[in-house]
């Protein structure tokens, strides 16, 4: 069960339950060591229930088929704290994902600014299964273009990688979305323009908007706009399931997108990946695309 992402949570419930029950002998802590597994017992299910729920939604398939099925997955890059070098970090975070995905032979598609789907199989397995650990924030310390003084500035992105959710898996009525269709703008050629081909969804119940524009047929972008709509409801449901664990144990194994994963230290030339500890001192080799030493770090793989 290494490939879902609660992986490291049960593996952690299964040693804190190991180190209780080897305390049931000690009389003096025998009986806070049985109501503290009851309460770890109470959690792994809810995780292992949790686990299951999410090899149905990404394959429909029994979580023991999980492993052989290709996972597509949906990369979403948000500027954050740094104002238009915020902008720019978000842009080269997509560019260094897009050179990776290339060097892996991925199938990338445009969805919107800053998103993109990654879709097939690879040496390293599944496009979900490569960028998963990407999801959260990503800091990056450098003196800006634009800094006259030479000071070193910080800025983030927000970087969230959801797998492509089976239509059956989340439940979305047509009543409860607006849709809107204007004309795409921006590259793509007059045949783009003359139509309303782009499309804007709102999911009232949620307040969720979609944009949708890279395809030349107004079908095709309401499919698109339905499948991130899908992908952001299953991440909601997913940060739900997370509070029924508390929070002292929820930021344990999923990154969410809140959680400050990675600096990028310009002037030092190093990466470092604050989950596992580890540094890399070839943060421009990095940007370039070549990501694979740091995203099968035994260590991260182990999460």
């Amino acid at each position: 069960m290494s490939d879902h992402p609660y992986s490291l949570q049960l593996q952690t419930l299964e040693q804190q339950l190991e180190q209780n029950r080897a305390l049931l002998n000690d009389p003096e802590l025998k009986d806070l060591a049985q109501q503290e597994i009851l309460q770890l017992q109470k959690e792994k299910s809810i995780l292992e229930q949790a686990a299951l729920d999410f090899a149905n939604q990404v394959t429909n398939k029994p979580i023991n088929q999980l492993t052989s099925q290709p996972v597509n997955c949906i990369i979403e890059i948000r500027g954050g704290a740094g104002g238009d070098e915020a902008k720019l970090w978000g842009e080269e975070l997509l560019r260094m994902y897009l050179r990776f995905a290339e060097k892996l032979k991925l199938k990338v598609e445009f969805i919107d600014d800053a998103i993109v789907k990654i879709k097939g199989h690879c040496s390293l397995g599944s496009a979900y299964q490569v960028f998963k650990f990407e999801s959260g924030v990503h800091r990056v310390q450098r003196v800006p273009t634009t800094e006259a003084q030479g000071r070193i500035h910080t800025s983030t992105a927000s970087v969230a990688v959801l797998p492509e959710v089976h239509p059956s898996v989340i439940n979305i009525r047509e009543e409860d979305l607006e849709w809107q269709f204007i004309r795409s703008g921006g590259a793509g050629g007059q045949s783009v323009n003359k139509t309303n081909s782009a499309v804007r969804l709102t999911h009232k119940p949620s307040g969720i908007m979609i944009s949708a524009r890279q395809e030349r047929k107004q079908a095709q972008n309401r499919q698109i706009a339905l499948e991130l709509l899908r992908a952001q409801l299953w991440e909601i449901e997913e940060e739900a399931k997370q509070k029924q664990l508390g929070d002292a144990r929820s930021a344990i194994g999923r990154q969410m997108r809140s959680e400050k994963i990675r600096t990028y230290n310009f002037p030092q030339n190093r990466l470092t990946d604050h989950r596992i500890h580890q540094s890399w001192h070839n943060l421009d080799v990095i940007l370039e695309g070549n990501l694979e030493t740091v995203v099968t770090a035994p260590a991260l793989r182990a999460l």
